[in-house]
């Protein structure tokens, strides 16, 4: 079918990435205040999208993404009627990141991923969702190929500037690319890697991610005791705020066109210091001063 003319929701350079049960309205709404372009819904959000609505009547400016929708849960046509519900309330302001999850979680069902994506994409076609209204959480050349050629881009996660520059080359340059980079606001190196660390475990025993990481070099011992300090050394932005800046910006030099920090914290941290702290690292406007 002919699809509808539209343009992608904008993002900025610099956005934020976030478990879904860890933001409310208040968060978005800093967040939005602050200057960041986009806010991430982490934790494979619900069909019903009720959450992305919430974030976007609760905000001003700030584009509300899925990051990303799990095609194996969530139904594509009850998808597609939640983004027309949303979309014709707050116009430009939704953006649908869509991915087939962990083959892990999936057991069988997972054996063909990218045919399953690619039937997932034409009942979105069909329900008349503008393909520049959603990108795919791909890793891999195959799915980066089917990102650039059915949808505005890609999301990928738990990646390095290194990827970036060689996921911009399979993409081209016109398709969208916003990567997710977890940042950790330490300027001690032992200090990061501690608070780092375990965000990483969990990556380590899917096999999608570990194919991620032996294309870029890593393998063996790089993925016990959870993961070494030369992975997560690239795996993780730490150090100086302006350093930390300096890690974002790398993937922009690397090419891609939006990043999405994912802010990695020990307890008894002030996140909404934190998120204020690389909001001025980064150059950030705030909105609405």
């Amino acid at each position: 079918m002919d699809m509808p003319e539209s343009t992608t929701p904008p993002l900025g350079e610099l956005g934020v990435w976030r478990r879904g049960p860890d933001i409310d309205v208040a968060l978005a709404a800093r967040l939005d205040a602050l200057g960041y372009g986009a806010l991430w819904i982490g934790s494979s959000p619900a069909a019903d999208l009720e959450q992305a609505e919430s974030l976007i009547a609760g905000t001003t400016s700030i584009t509300v993404a899925t990051g990303i929708v799990n095609i194996w849960t969530a139904d594509a046509a009850e998808l597609a009627a939640s983004f027309h519900r949303i979309e014709s309330r707050h116009p430009g302001r939704l953006l649908l990141g869509i991915g087939v999850g962990h083959p892990e979680a999936q057991g069988e069902r997972a054996r063909a991923p990218y045919s399953a994506m690619v039937d997932y994409l034409d009942v979105l076609d069909d329900a008349g969702v503008p393909r520049s209204s959603v990108v795919l959480a791909a890793l891999g050349p195959r799915m980066l190929r089917l990102a650039r050629d059915r949808t505005a881009g890609a999301h990928p996660y738990l990646v390095t500037a290194g990827y970036t520059r060689q996921a911009r080359e399979a993409l081209g340059s016109g398709p969208l690319l916003a990567p997710e980079q977890r940042v950790v606001l330490r300027s001690d190196a032992a200090e990061a890697r501690a608070v780092g660390r375990p965000s990483l475990a969990n990556y380590l025993t899917m096999s999608n991610y570990l194919h991620n990481f032996e294309r870029l070099g890593f393998g063996g011992d790089d993925f016990t005791e959870g993961g070494s300090d030369p992975l997560v050394d690239t795996l993780v932005v730490y150090g100086t705020d302006a350093a930390v800046a300096a890690g974002l910006r790398a993937h922009l030099d690397a090419g891609a066109d939006h990043v999405a920090a994912q802010l990695v914290t020990a307890p008894g941290d002030d996140t909404n210091e934190q998120y204020a702290r690389l909001a001025r690292a980064f150059g950030l406007s705030p909105r609405g001063a």
